[in-house]
């Protein structure tokens, strides 16, 4: 004998509720779950032929082109790019593809380095 058959309708309805709200709220989180784990990542690159002082600024707009790049910031002098992206829209490999397609090759720096 189940104790739900006992209950009252009012509570029989109370409980259906709670049980759907439940269910919504179960499906709700692992719907935004993967929206939680992709969030913004900073990769440097080491970047080829900069030779000029319009060199950074033809690597900061081929790289901010790339849907997902929040921020760009290119050192002549150190030959670098630091880009900040959403990882869920770009990967390093197209920002490198971009600006190689620039005529500027990229290749992610090991971090640290």
């Amino acid at each position: 004998m189940s104790l739900r058959c006992c209950f009252a309708p009012e509570m029989k309805r109370r409980f259906a509720m709670k049980k759907s709200l439940t269910a919504f709220a179960l499906i709700g989180s692992v719907m935004v779950a993967p929206a939680a784990w992709a969030g913004e990542r900073t990769v440097t690159f080491a970047v080829d032929n900069m030779t000029c002082a319009s060199c950074p600024y033809i690597v900061k707009n081929s790289m901010t082109a790339v849907p997902g790049v929040a921020r760009v910031a290119v050192s002549l002098q150190a030959r670098t790019a630091t880009v900040t992206f959403d990882d869920a829209k770009t990967t390093p490999d197209a920002i490198a593809a971009a600006s190689a397609n620039a005529g500027y090759p990229a290749h992610p720096r090991p971090q640290g380095s």
